[in-house]
């Protein structure tokens, strides 16, 4: 089970998480959504494509661009569609 946790409260967690490039990509069904809000950032990367932001929101606390997702992967990545991987300052417990 894989856990990701931003100050002391668990955002993800998931037996299923996807693991690219060293981050563990959790479910979409598995992200507690009321902790996230969209961001308007975007980024490429050339073999999974654009991805997209959110921000992680808990008691008035955010981590702008906290976190990431492919809603339209390239087709070598296609098994991280709507997946969420986070960034560093979030604790990724296995």
């Amino acid at each position: 089970m894989a856990r990701a946790i931003w100050n002391d409260v668990v955002i993800a967690e998931s037996d299923k998480t996807v693991l690219v490039e060293g981050n563990h990509y959790f479910p979409p069904e598995s992200v507690k959504t009321e902790y996230f809000t969209e961001s308007n950032r975007n980024t490429t990367c050339p073999w999974k494509g654009v991805a997209s932001y959110y921000n992680i929101v808990i008691d008035g606390a955010e981590y702008t661009n906290g976190a990431w997702y492919y809603p339209e992967p390239k087709s070598a990545a296609a098994e991280i569609k709507d997946h969420v991987a986070f960034y560093g300052n979030v604790k990724v417990e296995k």
